[in-house]
């Protein structure tokens, strides 16, 4: 896929869904915070009910995923990428909680910050 291509793709995704480069970046964030919920901290054992959070069990397994495989990355990864890890399910699921996923964020301390 070219460049070009690949930016026509993401502005499709962005025009058909709704979601901006913000809201993945959020998501992101919660994905790698399913997938540690200690934020990297040795011994430290986190149980967390997403449920709790309004993330159903599935797409909770799907973020966990996309969380271990960006856990060290920026949560501004591109587009496509986070779109294309997305199940169905997940996809429906982001769409419709775009707005409350910075406070699923917020819930939890921040430890890259002093």
């Amino acid at each position: 896929m070219t460049i070009k291509q690949n930016k026509e793709r993401i502005l499709e995704i962005q025009r058909i869904t709704g979601l901006r480069p913000t809201h993945f970046a959020d998501l992101v964030r919660v994905a790698q915070l399913i997938y540690d919920p200690s934020g990297g901290v040795s011994g430290k054992i986190v149980e967390v009910d997403w449920l709790s959070f309004g993330i159903p069990r599935k797409v909770a397994s799907n973020l966990r995923s996309l969380g271990e495989k960006y856990q060290y990355e920026s949560p501004h990864v591109e587009i496509d990428l986070v779109w294309d890890e997305l199940t169905p399910e997940t996809r429906s699921w982001f769409i419709a909680h775009k707005s409350v996923l910075w406070e699923i964020e917020e819930s939890f301390p921040a430890l890259d910050e002093d």
